[in-house]
């Protein structure tokens, strides 16, 4: 029996965009859509490459930044401006009106007390003088008359021969006579006094720093005393009026030492000395400040009057401390140096919010600003920590401080001048430069209070 004839498919021809295999067709677009896949996965290679190659920065190594101890001078301070003015000024004036008829000396001329500087027109005062002079004549004629008239009618009435009345008469015609000589007499005296003013005398030795008139020039003293002459007592010793501002005012003290510049003499340093403090405070906008007297010497005579002074004050000052930057305090260790070093001590973690406040040793570092007890010289000794390089390690140390200038630190305990004290580092994964707080910046507005210190080595100021 045959086999039932079964029908076969016939072959599919191709159309075009297909291909037939083994298993079947399969698109075109599968295939360009791979290639896509294998184009996107290069570009991503190459990128890669150059990034690791060209543009990536290499890990730099980590280098610590370490200091020793030094010594040196260092020195809190006030600064402040104010004026130059000589010691002590007198100004002269007379007591009269008058004319200017003769002067005996200019600017600057120096003047020796009791000299004769000028003259006022004499002659209506000396008219007056003699007029009054001629007054005191006719009175004293008058006394003389009344006298022996008195001694004649005292006999008299002595003998009963004139009666009580007329002894009286007599008596009062001399009391008169005797009170218009006395008045007389007066008016002699004051005339003669305002005479001798019309000579002017200096009253100090000194140099005639101002002069108000010339000769010929009319005086006025009806209301108030015009001023002649101001004459300085003596120009070798001057004194600077500084300007404190309240807030440093509290830390200056007579005997503090003070240097000083003024235009003029720009290269120059000046020196001098606190004398006194005056307590009635100068407001100005809302300013406060206190007039602070500071003696100088100007022996070579270049300071003059007037001029605009720039004036630093100590308030403290230490010779031969040891010292640190204030940035080694202010170090801390991070990540990048725990993988490097054996860190011993405490260093600060994340906070629970995720950011990197430091809460151990920052609570620590914070203490160097809480001021405790005070040597006997007054300076505030303070707590902070520093670390140290020993070998692999970074350990954690304890120190004691005086003063900060904002630039160097003063180290009273807990260093020796052979530790080597950590101040920062540069390298690590990003090639990063890590220390502690910069010093101040003298740009920018100085904390109260500090500033003008010298640092490590340097030379005390003059």
């Amino acid at each position: 029996m045959d086999n039932p004839k079964t029908d076969t498919p016939a072959p599919i021809p191709a159309t075009p965009g297909t291909k037939s295999d083994a298993s079947g067709i399969k698109p075109i677009a599968s295939k360009k859509k791979s290639k896509a896949v294998w184009i996107v996965l290069a570009v991503a290679i190459l990128g890669v490459a150059a990034w690791f190659f060209f543009i990536r920065k290499p890990e730099q190594p980590v280098v610590l930044q370490t200091v020793k101890p030094t010594t040196g001078y260092i020195a809190q301070s006030v600064t402040a401006t104010g004026r130059i003015e000589p010691v002590d000024t007198v100004t002269v004036g007379t007591q009269i009106s008058g004319i200017l008829s003769k002067l005996y000396v200019n600017y600057n001329s120096t003047v020796k007390k009791g000299e004769l500087i000028a003259e006022l027109d004499k002659s209506l005062l000396q008219a007056t003088l003699d007029q009054y002079k001629g007054n005191l004549q006719n009175t004293q004629s008058q006394l003389v008359f009344a006298q022996n008239n008195f001694n004649r009618q005292n006999t008299l009435y002595k003998a009963d021969a004139i009666s009580k009345a007329d002894f009286d008469t007599a008596l009062n015609t001399l009391d008169e006579a005797k009170a218009a000589v006395a008045s007389a007499q007066a008016q002699v005296r004051l005339a003669t006094k305002n005479l001798s003013y019309t000579d002017i005398y200096s009253p100090i030795d000194g140099v005639v720093l101002n002069r108000n008139i010339n000769v010929g020039q009319t005086v006025a003293a009806s209301f108030s005393t015009p001023t002649l002459f101001v004459i300085a007592k003596d120009i070798t010793k001057m004194e600077v009026e500084a300007n404190v501002d309240e807030a440093d005012i509290g830390d200056v003290k007579p005997g503090n030492r003070a240097s000083f510049t003024v235009d003029a003499f720009i290269n120059d340093s000046f020196g001098g000395t606190v004398s006194s403090i005056r307590l009635h405070p100068s407001v100005s906008a809302n300013v406060v400040t206190y007039t602070t007297i500071i003696n100088a010497p100007n022996d070579d005579m270049k300071l003059k009057p007037g001029m605009t002074a720039n004036i630093i004050i100590y308030t403290k000052e230490v010779n031969n401390a040891m010292l640190l930057p204030v940035k080694a305090i202010n170090f801390t260790p991070d990540s990048v140096l725990s993988t490097k070093y054996q860190v011993v001590g405490r260093t600060p973690h994340k906070s629970k919010k995720g950011d990197a406040t430091a809460t151990v040793a920052g609570a620590a570092q914070s203490g160097h600003a809480v001021k405790s007890r005070k040597d006997t010289s007054g300076i505030p000794k303070t707590k902070a920590f520093v670390w140290l390089l020993q070998g692999n390690k970074l350990v954690q140390k304890r120190i004691e401080t005086g003063l900060d200038d904002n630039t160097q630190v003063e180290v009273l305990s807990g260093l020796s001048a052979t530790d080597v004290v950590v101040t920062g580092y540069t390298g690590g994964p990003n090639g990063i430069a890590a220390a502690g707080k910069p010093a101040a910046s003298p740009f920018m507005p100085a904390r109260r209070n500090t500033g003008g210190g010298a640092g490590g080595g340097a030379t005390r100021p003059r």
